[in-house]
């Protein structure tokens, strides 16, 4: 692993350094984490686990546990497979669910075996991250326990429409907070809890996992509609054609504006048609939900670095900040 491979910017070139060594000594135990007693189960675990991925939820961990008196504590690179493990083992699933070929440049569990082997391996990777919370302590049991049980909440309410008196937006945000924010927080928890740090900086580090968390996938929804292929690396529109409701379109949704009605009579469609996709995309590109969507996560960013307040300055809550920043200015 090189620096150049690091999923938040760090500026300070020693704490650039250890995060890189102590990520490089998380990946070989992943590895070794991945090994079951059959060559064909260690096969299946490894498969998106090797084929790559920023590392960002340990890497928040490591970072997290340097705002504590003993960063390189043992139980800190556990905790860090632990969120990687679970992680990752909710990507097996949710191929299966999408029905997804491709994940990270590579077939999918279920497309090169098929489902049960993809579900039931993810359940494996479950099992081992759970395994290894177990060496954590009660704390660390219950704090997992509690994660899951929202991660698959959200994935559950992604499933089913938002009820006649629910706000749809506000389910959206529900939804986000379990399946990406979740797990995010509890890295930062993790990494501030087994690092040593005061309760209050645990408490504040949780709280920005949340919300940075949320907020890149909330900067996704807004590249999906504003970015051009050539620059986002995929086709613009894919969530809007697939029907997946995102920021922008939800608040869009929300407009009272007679000079919207052509935007929502197609938002209220399947958008598989090329040329009806083509033609939402471009309204949507252009209405003020766009701006209000960068806006709302411009200040869940502002929102997030507040919470930093509690650390001293330095490095890492230079490094913290500017995470907070690059997910917002990603939709800007």
């Amino acid at each position: 692993m090189t620096s150049s491979s690091l999923a938040l910017p760090v500026v300070d070139t020693a704490l650039e350094q250890r995060l890189v060594a102590r990520l490089a000594r998380v990946e070989e135990l992943l590895k070794a984490h991945c090994e079951a007693r059959t060559p064909y189960v260690t096969r299946a675990a490894a498969h998106l686990m090797m084929a790559g991925g920023k590392r960002f939820r340990p890497l928040l961990v490591m970072l997290a546990a340097e705002t504590g008196t003993h960063p390189d504590a043992p139980e800190v690179d556990t905790a860090a497979c632990v969120v990687e493990l679970t992680h990752v083992a909710s990507l097996y699933h949710d191929d299966v669910m999408d029905e997804a070929d491709l994940r990270r440049g590579a077939d999918t569990a279920n497309a090169r075996w098929d489902n049960h082997v993809a579900i039931l391996t993810g359940d494996f990777l479950f099992g081992r991250s759970s395994e290894l919370t177990a060496d954590l302590g009660p704390d660390a049991v219950r704090i997992q326990a509690r994660t899951f049980n929202r991660l698959v909440e959200g994935q559950i309410l992604e499933t089913v429409e938002p009820g006649p008196d629910e706000d749809a937006l506000q389910h959206y945000l529900e939804v986000v907070a379990g399946k990406t924010g979740s797990l995010i927080a509890t890295s930062a928890r993790y990494g501030a809890m087994f690092g040593g740090a005061r309760p209050e900086v645990v408490e504040a580090l949780s709280a920005y996992g949340e919300i940075v968390g949320m907020s890149f996938q909330l900067s996704d929804d807004i590249l999906d509609i504003a970015s051009a292929s050539e620059e986002s690396g995929k086709t613009p529109g894919t969530d809007l054609r697939e029907g997946v409701p995102t920021l922008p379109v939800l608040m869009a949704q929300a407009s009272t504006d007679p000079a919207d009605a052509r935007l929502l009579e197609l938002l209220s469609q399947p958008l598989t048609d090329d040329a009806l996709h083509a033609e939402a995309l471009d309204l949507l590109r252009d209405h003020p939900a766009m701006d209000q969507a960068r806006g709302y996560v411009l200040s869940e960013a502002a929102r997030a670095k507040k919470l930093l307040e509690v650390l001293d300055p330095g490095p890492v809550r230079t490094a913290l900040e500017s995470f907070a920043d690059a997910v917002a200015t990603r939709s800007a």
